[in-house]
């Protein structure tokens, strides 16, 4: 795989690299960069583990697919880029943090600033066409991160998992909750934040519990 990644993500994720499911779902994204326009750019697909190395990892947050508008997806999942407006749901992440935290609402929505600092932003599904959310869902990605949660969860403990909605819980369910902090709230999208995402004091939560195991706090 000629992707840009992590050494250390490499070498933990190579046996998948290696398997049939893993071929055909190459082969298909190909197929999609050639004939579609597909979100993120290719270059961008493995940014998520580019940007937090395993041996830095402390928190694990999980989304679906990436966003499927024009110059929205950056390959970590509720992040943009410099310039780009927030979506609705990174929004509400950034109230809830601010409220949380009393953090300042950052002038950019990009969370490289996040996973520099061990955070893992990771979508279940890392491709997706333009205007079509989960259309690359079933092809083999859910594989994929399957097993990159199961591998965190085998290789570490003390890391903090921020579950949001019940496809990220169903997702992190193999994390064992005596070893690490499982926080559960709803998704913050519009349709939900109100029900529980905000208050839910997830970031507040997540720096205590790093704190007390002597590790740095992240800057939210």
């Amino acid at each position: 795989m000629n992707v840009k990644i992590a050494d250390d993500w490499r070498e933990i994720l190579a046996p998948e690299f290696e398997k049939p499911y893993f071929e055909r779902l190459v082969s298909f994204v190909r197929d999609e960069y050639a004939a579609r326009r597909i979100y993120p750019r290719g270059s961008n697909i493995f940014r998520a583990f580019d940007k937090c190395p395993f041996s830095r990892l402390k928190v694990v947050i999980i989304g679906q697919d990436p966003y499927h508008g024009p110059g929205q997806a950056n390959g970590l999942c509720f992040s943009v880029g410099d310039g780009v407006p927030f979506p609705p749901s990174l929004q509400n992440i950034f109230k809830e943090v601010q409220d949380d935290t009393g953090a300042a609402i950052p002038l950019s929505g990009n969370l490289d600033r996040w996973a520099e600092q061990g955070v893992l932003l990771l979508n279940a599904v890392l491709t997706v066409r333009e205007h079509e959310a989960a259309s690359h869902a079933g092809q083999g990605w859910e594989t994929f991160t399957d097993a990159v949660v199961r591998a965190i969860a085998e290789r570490k403990e003390g890391i903090v998992y921020m579950l949001w909605g019940s496809y990220a819980q169903r997702k992190g369910a193999i994390a064992d909750p005596a070893r690490n902090l499982i926080l559960k709230a709803v998704h913050p999208s519009p349709l939900s934040a109100y029900r529980g995402f905000f208050g839910c004091r997830h970031f507040s939560s997540a720096n205590a519990y790093l704190q007390q195991r002597g590790e740095e706090p992240v800057v939210w």
